[in-house]
């Protein structure tokens, strides 16, 4: 551990240090929140991958999303559990791991049914902020509405953001080249619009800072959040 690691993980040493992260599809939220909850000691959430393991759950069961009491009720009863822990990914949905099939194309296509069902996304809501509270309030969250709904009161919240090139070129690499252009926007921007009917997490609300990664490398990236996180733990106005 170098020494700039040694004094990041002392930020709000003792206190609750929640950053919550915001962002569209292909912004690098994941990768990026992961990189920052190792640097800063931090636990870490993937909200979206709740969803979709939902998602995978409401498949795997032949529940029809157009039956939204179904899919709510799914959200409420099935067991959940993932990983918090920065360099380790793993999701299990009633006790089977599922943590490649939750990444898997058909589960893209298909979790906007259940990140639009109000009553589905109301419960995750509810684990999610039960998660943060069993965590000690030290922890990354990164998904969409974390910086209004899902941890308003956060020491740091941040939109991460990059134009639509950036975001389709980064999901197109992170998925290996295996599709097409046209498939690529379907997941990036069509689930965008989708998700956006009920939640807006592409403009950033009073207090919350806003991280462009377009021009940036992973690194650089990384670094731009720990500095944002800085400046809000010392009540820097966002820019």
């Amino acid at each position: 551990m170098s020494n700039a690691d040694v004094t990041e993980q002392q930020i709000r040493q003792g206190k609750s240090l929640v950053v919550a992260v915001d962002g569209p599809s292909g912004s690098g939220k994941s990768s990026v929140s992961k990189a920052v909850a190792t640097r800063l000691g931090l636990a870490f959430l993937d909200t979206g991958a709740m969803y979709r393991s939902v998602a995978w759950h409401c498949l795997n069961g032949r529940i029809s999303f157009a039956d939204a009491a179904a899919v709510e009720a799914a959200a409420r009863t099935v067991k959940m559990a993932q990983s918090m822990d920065p360099g380790t990914e793993m999701f299990t949905i009633n006790g089977i791991n599922v943590t490649a099939a939750i990444r898997e194309p058909k589960i893209s296509e298909a979790v906007s049914a259940v990140a639009t069902n109000l009553g589905a996304r109301a419960e995750l809501i509810r684990r999610q902020q039960a998660l943060i509270a069993e965590h000690g309030r030290r922890i990354v969250v990164e998904g969409r509405d974390i910086t209004t709904v899902v941890a308003p009161d956060a020491e740091a919240r941040l939109i991460l953001t990059a134009s639509e090139e950036a975001r389709l070129r980064r999901r197109g690499l992170q998925l290996g080249g295996t599709q097409s252009a046209e498939q690529l926007a379907e997941q990036v921007l069509a689930r965008d619009a989708k998700d956006s009917t009920v939640v807006d997490f592409q403009r950033a609300a009073d207090g919350v800072y806003t991280v462009d990664s377009s021009d940036l490398d992973f690194d650089a990236t990384v670094d731009a959040v720990i500095a944002v996180v800085r400046r809000a733990v010392n009540a820097g106005p966002p820019v």
